[in-house]
Parts: C-alpha cells; sequence; structure tokens
C-alpha cells in the first residue's frame, strides 16, 4: 500500500464547468477518502441548481477507492442522469465490478 505521503499519492484537483447547461466535474489525481470529502462541497454548491444531468469527466483519476463510488452514487440521487466521460481503465473496471453500469451513462467522447 503507498504511503499517503510519497510521490504515488497524487491529490485530488476538481474543476466544475458548464457545457450548453450541463454541469461537468472534471476529477484528475486519487479519489480517495480525503478527496471525496474535498469534492463533496465543491459538487454539492454545482449541483444546488438541481440540473437534470451531470457529466463526471473521469479522464484524469488516476486511482479510485469506494469513497468514491459511493460519491458517484450520490450523484445519482441529485441528477436523473449521470454520465461518466472518457473514465480511465481503472475506473471503469470498478463501476462495471460494482455494477453501477447498469445506472450510470458511460461515454468515450468528449461532448457532454
Amino acid at each position: 500500500m503507498a504511503d499517503l505521503d510519497s510521490p504515488e499519492h497524487e491529490a485530488l484537483r476538481i474543476d466544475v464547468g458548464d457545457e450548453n447547461g450541463i454541469a461537468v466535474v472534471r476529477l484528475s489525481g486519487d479519489l480517495d477518502m480525503t478527496g471525496v470529502q474535498q469534492a463533496r462541497a465543491v459538487i454539492d454548491a454545482a449541483l444546488a441548481s438541481q440540473p437534470d444531468r451531470v457529466v463526471l469527466d473521469a479522464s484524469g483519476l488516476s486511482y479510485m477507492d469506494s469513497s468514491g463510488i459511493a460519491m458517484i452514487v450520490m450523484l445519482t440521487h441529485k441528477a436523473r442522469e449521470v454520465q461518466v466521460r472518457n473514465p480511465t481503465p481503472i475506473v471503469r473496471q470498478l463501476i462495471q465490478m460494482t455494477g453501477l453500469s447498469e445506472i450510470l451513462h458511460i461515454s468515450d467522447e468528449n461532448q457532454p
């Protein structure tokens, strides 16, 4: 297991934007317990308007644990449709293994 202070640990970076009225949350780095705490505050503020659709751009995620899965599940309760855009192989595998691929829209595209 990697030490959190080692160069292998990459702090989570969050960018929230809007693409044609759709909330887009871009995550990069590690989505773990610490990162989720940081992300929840930012995402909750971005979703205060209760959008119908949210895009989670996961192209920059290098790691995700069960806390990240729980956060994605939380997103499905805040928006009618959640799309995971360009998930990295590890994120895609976790989504498929947990059965979330049944309720999430997964895309490998650059448009929402």
